[in-house]
């Protein structure tokens, strides 16, 4: 019998997909689902919905609600970990407006830059309180699977600073080549191609993509991209193909977020590039309200004994199965460089091919990257180095230098209006963050 504890369970599709994955890999076994979450509605529709997909396709899980973080994670043997901490209101919308006051726009703001800078400060205080528990109460091999962004700054922290057995997860690596060949109507590669993808998270690259006789398929993919024939296919991806032509590779993760992780696409001297490459600015708070808009609406489908489940595409169930099968299988996970990608800082995050069996995460050495990506690479993970070091130490100065650092906000601000952002942003989050000297 083992035990899984979901924090921030109040996700409720997100607790869709890696839970039902789960009752539905583990219908023969006994076993624990414990829900975390401060929300109490929210904790209760995903237990609604969980006990309902539980009961009809003849689950074992025992599902516990709780709001008392200590005794979710007591006996944990796996802790997934999805939470949002100041949500869209009122921490996201901050994110936003303050840089925007400057004149730096974004698109995402969770994982690099200003926005992924502050959500990461605010996140790292709550994760060392998970930690102190998990240490204290939880199996002393549990193994934490992040979700929550910025991933990268996230998953080192969990590692390197609060020595837990983790692995950070994403979507964007197992829909990469998937994306790429269908928007170019190669989807008959599909079933038969390879690839490999290694780098950092939101920024890995796909290094090969062959057809099932081992032919490179991407003279095939550049000469399709640059037809003009699926221009109207790519018509969100722009900055993607833009740069597989400019630095020889494609990238995982989509071009909103590529647009502001690179000094290139978003600037106030060139707003005709907005239009160009389809850039949608200010997209994720977009996001944000239409999600809480049709929530009421979608939840009346989740939160009855009609609801109904088929395996997502996420890695945690299957994660999970493997360690307690012994059955390997193959992730992207985030882990700590120590070696893997031979021209990456060795203290960053890298995310790589990672064989998952009995003894857990063995991630897999990848050598070199190009050296041209593994440079692009290093402009992120600058910054996410920094960010994690003034997370640690509490040091605004470090803050100040992690954002001096970030490609896109050094192509658009003066040190000085970087350093007044984030007095600012430090002002408008309080009671967010600890305090910083």
């Amino acid at each position: 019998m083992f035990k899984i504890t979901f924090m921030g369970a109040g996700s409720t599709v997100f607790a869709k997909n890696v839970l039902g994955d789960l009752i539905l890999l583990q219908r023969q076994t006994d076993y624990e689902i414990a829900l975390y979450d401060i929300d109490n509605n929210r904790l209760e529709e995903s237990y609604m919905m969980l006990d309902y997909i539980n009961k009809k396709y003849e689950g074992r899980a025992t599902i516990k609600k709780y709001t008392n973080r200590k005794e979710a994670l007591t006996g944990a043997n796996f802790i997934v970990n999805a939470i949002q901490v100041g949500g869209y209101e009122p921490c996201t919308v901050t994110d936003f407006e303050i840089p925007k006051k400057y004149g730096l726009r974004q698109t995402i703001a969770d994982t690099l830059g200003i926005g992924g800078i502050f959500r990461a400060l605010r996140t790292i205080p709550v994760l060392e309180d998970f930690a102190n528990d998990i240490h204290q109460v939880a199996d002393k091999n549990a193994l934490f699977i992040n979700y929550t962004n910025p991933m990268a700054m996230l998953s080192k922290y969990l590692i390197d600073n609060l020595n837990l057995n983790a692995v950070g997860l994403c979507h964007s690596v197992q829909a990469c080549a998937k994306g790429l060949l269908e928007t170019l109507d190669m989807q008959d590669y599909l079933p038969e191609c390879k690839w490999e993808i290694a780098g950092i998270n939101h920024q890995a690259w796909l290094l090969k993509l062959t057809d099932g006789k081992g032919n490179d398929l991407y003279p095939e993919i550049k000469r399709r991209s640059l037809s003009g024939e699926y221009k109207e296919k790519m018509g969100w991806d722009l900055v993607r193909h833009d740069m597989m032509h400019r630095f020889g590779y494609y990238i995982t993760e989509s071009s909103e977020h590529t647009s502001e992780y690179t000094p290139w696409y978003i600037k106030q001297k060139y707003p005709e590039l907005i239009q160009r490459y389809n850039i949608p600015l200010d997209e994720y708070p977009r996001r944000c309200v239409n999600q809480i808009n049709g929530w009421q609406e979608r939840k009346k489908s989740l939160l009855t004994d009609g609801v109904s489940h088929e395996v997502s595409n996420e890695f945690a169930a299957p994660i999970i199965n493997a360690v307690l099968s012994d059955t390997p299988y193959r992730i992207h996970g985030n882990v700590m460089n120590n070696g893997l990608i031979d021209n990456l800082p060795q203290n960053a995050c890298v995310e790589v091919p990672c064989l998952v069996d009995r003894n857990g995460i063995t991630p897999c050495k990848v050598g070199s990257l190009p050296e041209q990506l593994a440079s692009l690479n290093r402009t992120n993970i600058n910054v996410q180095n920094m960010t994690v070091q003034a997370a640690a130490e509490r040091k605004k100065e470090y803050v100040y230098m992690a954002a001096y650092l970030d490609p896109h906000t050094a192509a658009e601000l003066s040190l000085d209006d970087i350093k007044n952002m984030c007095d600012e942003l430090f002002e408008a989050h309080k009671g967010w963050l600890p305090e910083y000297k």
